[in-house]
């Protein structure tokens, strides 16, 4: 691999962990900076390196800031209603108290199978947070449960784009990919399970004061356990519902009208099947889109996605179903289906404004992790990694299993280091006699590897999940590395088995 790549590499990183953890600058300043760095070091042309950065800015919030503003309104409106805490409830009776996790990583699993990780957890996340609510502790758990369990079907099971794709370009029976996807994940599960019961309570001390308050308002885990210790109830064994906060990410969070909230929540909450309306039937519409996509391709031979025309049928569930439009009908539903007709106007509207306002931040990080990640892929390291490491001499199953590794780590797109370990490792699955099942799970397998500051994933669940510099690492890096290493030991058992 050429020298010059490997320093744009390593320059690129080392700029955001010492700007991140180092200075007054925040880590959108980071991404923006790291991202002209690696440019420069790796040989770029400037003018095409700003091109590069705001291509990856703006692609990047095409595909997901319109979700993410929605994603958030919907999560207010559940959360000022008592929607979600009716939820979260829900999901305590039905797996019983100690298995949150469970529940979280099960949920956000099945969730993720049709709808992208970034979606899903921002559809999903007002959940993670009214469990907490109700135990008064445990996010940091939950919110890692959720996001790395949505981490594996993401990554492993068709008909999602990335296993989708690699399952084309390796000539692989789509049954078999699904199949045995779902075998990983429930194997995985675990896995996650016990990572995220291990760091969680470590990194809850640490949490995010504003994503804190937002969480648990404004009594904390820890004053909660203090005072029932000390046999004092009052305020922090009242009804959940009258905590406040915004059930978005945090990070700007403006508060919004304490009275008002109260007022609305104090009122008869909706039930957990009214509240989980706006959530279901968005994700009905995506997996219908997806499913009828993945047939339509499939009846066509475009599984890989190239010259695919969707047929006259699929097109209207495409419209539905996709994330943005799937997700105004979600927040009309709230609106109109939780909220009391009372509820006036110009409430709803204050709303549904706090909300936006504390998406904007995470808005802007989440396009600059694009842009970083762009620029990776614009200078070539992706590629020169992936050349690199197929002319290394490697058991034939680890050869797409690393080349999809090195890839992630580079430009922190899972999808973009299944495609690139698929079309790098399609001409040698038969001359190294490897199965082409075998080889599409090592890609996605290990495209999960340490997600970090050029994934975008990394920074809606961090910022979500109040989790700031190295607790992000420990966090969020960790599990998803944790998932990683457990696939290792079920490729070779799968590489035995057919």
């Amino acid at each position: 691999m050429d020298l010059q790549l490997i320093l744009a590499l390593a320059a690129g990183i080392a700029t955001i962990v010492v700007i991140v953890l180092a200075t007054r600058l925040d880590a959108f300043i980071a991404l923006l900076v790291a991202s002209v760095v690696t440019g420069i070091v790796a040989g770029q042309d400037l003018l095409s390196l700003i091109d590069a950065i705001t291509t990856g800015f703006g692609n990047t919030l095409a595909s997901i800031g319109i979700v993410i503003g929605l994603g958030v309104g919907i999560g207010k409106i559940l959360e000022v209603s008592g929607a979600a805490d009716s939820l979260a409830r829900a999901f305590l009776r039905i797996f019983g108290k100690g298995r949150e996790p469970w529940a979280m990583g099960t949920v956000g699993s099945l969730v993720s199978i049709p709808v992208f990780c970034d979606s899903g957890y921002v559809i999903m996340n007002p959940l993670a947070r009214s469990i907490a609510r109700v135990k008064r502790g445990g996010y940091v758990t939950l919110a890692l449960a959720l996001g790395c369990g949505m981490t594996l079907t993401h990554h492993m099971v068709p008909p999602t784009p990335g296993p989708l794709a690699a399952t084309g370009i390796l000539g692989a029976d789509i049954g078999s990919v699904i199949l045995t996807g779902l075998i990983f994940t429930v194997v995985l599960l675990p896995v996650v399970v016990i990572y995220a019961r291990w760091i969680g309570p470590k990194l809850e001390p640490v949490l995010n004061a504003a994503v804190k308050h937002d969480v648990y308002g404004s009594v904390t885990a820890a004053s909660t356990n203090a005072e029932s210790q000390s046999g004092s109830t009052g305020a922090t064994t009242g009804s959940v519902a009258t905590v406040t906060g915004d059930d978005t990410d945090g990070v700007a969070a403006t508060g919004g009208d304490t009275e008002a909230d109260s007022a609305t929540t104090s009122a008869k909450k909706p039930g957990a099947f009214l509240g989980f309306l706006p959530l279901i039937v968005p994700l009905l519409l995506i997996v219908a889109n997806t499913v009828s996509t993945a047939i339509d391709k499939n009846a066509q031979g475009a599984l890989s996605g190239d010259d695919y025309e969707p047929s006259a049928w699929v097109a209207p569930l495409a419209f539905l179903g996709n994330p943005v439009v799937a997700l105004i009908i979600g927040l009309i539903l709230a609106v109109y289906a939780l909220l009391p007709r009372v509820t006036p106007r110009s409430q709803v509207q204050s709303w549904l404004a706090d909300g936006a306002a504390s998406a904007g931040l995470i808005l802007l990080i989440t396009g600059a992790g694009g842009a970083f990640g762009n620029v990776l892929t614009e200078s070539g390291v992706g590629d020169a990694l992936a050349e690199a490491i197929a002319s290394i001499s490697l058991p034939a199953l680890l050869v797409p299993f690393v080349i999809a590794t090195l890839v992630r780590i580079a430009q922190g797109s899972g999808t973009v280091a299944m495609i690139t370990a698929a079309s790098v490792s399609a001409p040698l699955v038969e001359p190294l006699g490897l199965d082409p099942l075998v080889a599409v799970m090592a890609c996605t397998a290990g495209s999960m590897v340490f997600s970090y500051f050029n994934d975008s994933y990394f920074w809606v669940v961090t910022r979500f999940a109040g989790l700031d510099g190295i607790n992000a690492i420990k966090g969020w890096s960790g599990i998803t590395t944790a998932v990683w290493a457990g696939s290792i030991p079920l490729l070779f058992v799968l590489d035995l088995i057919v």
